[in-house]
């Protein structure tokens, strides 16, 4: 049998899109594969206010790497990170998908297969000053 396409292939490639592997680890990690991801964030994490230096380190660690954000998310949180990413000359891509919306807001990874064991940045702990600087729940405005 032969490995070309015949008719066929051309008009479910024409009616649904060239087939895609893994779609939903694609889904996930905003177009990605596992593979070759180097490190991600979670949507709550790019939402912090300051950039997680991980991924600034990795920028200057691996000069080919892309980036790949959320585009689900407001662009106030992904600007920072398009920033870095302008600063260390990284290629990015603001990747929106209507029917799934990843729980990973950033996504940095390579052209080809890398497969780090450990891709995820541990949540940064509050420091005692912002905890500080938080406002009061009402009830303790409230009864105090």
């Amino acid at each position: 049998m032969s490995n070309q396409k015949n008719v066929d292939d051309y008009i479910q490639d024409g009616i649904y899109g060239a087939r895609e592997t893994l779609p939903d680890e694609r889904r996930l990690y905003l177009g990605s594969i596992r593979e070759r991801i180097e490190v991600v964030l979670l949507q709550n994490q790019v939402r912090e206010d300051t950039p997680y230096p991980e991924i600034e380190k990795a920028m200057k660690a691996h000069p080919s790497l892309q980036l790949f954000l959320n585009g689900n998310m407001n662009y106030q949180y992904l600007s920072k990170y398009i920033q870095l990413a302008d600063r260390h000359r990284i290629t990015y891509s603001v990747v929106s998908n209507k029917e799934h919306n990843s729980e990973y807001g950033l996504v940095l990874a390579h052209e080809d297969a890398v497969d780090n064991e450990q891709i995820d940045v541990p949540k940064r702990k509050r420091s005692s000053a912002e905890e500080k600087r938080k406002k009061p729940s009402f009830f303790k405005r409230l009864f105090k």
